[in-house]
């Protein structure tokens, strides 16, 4: 009982310090599956595409095709994932429009645009 006391403690304040969106990490690169899915490839040290404009209730996956680790972390903190190896990927659903500027923080010199139209 306690255990569940806790489980559902830990899930409320993950709730109540929730940004503009989900977000998911997987351990396989998915697809894209339909009109709101986009990917971003990480590879030689770059995001590609750099700038990726999408509407509202889109989720971005960023997929890891490199042979270092990554991660991505948005400039305002909206997202951060964690850590990612080759054939990893990580997602985020954006709920809000905006510009979102991120990298990754162990590669700084990797920097991406996720631009968020719609309301």
């Amino acid at each position: 009982m306690k255990r569940l006391a806790l489980l559902l403690a830990a899930a409320l304040l993950l709730a109540a310090c929730g940004g503009t969106g989900t977000e998911t990490t997987t351990t396989a690169a998915p697809g894209t599956t339909g009109p709101d899915q986009f990917e971003v490839v990480m590879n030689s040290f770059a995001f590609t595409p750099a700038e990726l404009t999408v509407p509202v209730g889109a989720t971005v996956t960023w997929v890891n095709q490199h042979a270092a680790n990554h991660d991505v972390v948005a400039d305002d903190g909206t997202f951060v994932s964690p850590l990612f190896g080759t054939g990893e990927s990580y997602s985020f659903t954006f709920t809000e429009p905006g510009t979102y500027h991120y990298i990754c923080s162990i590669h700084p010199s990797m920097e991406g645009t996720i631009i968020v139209t719609g309301s």
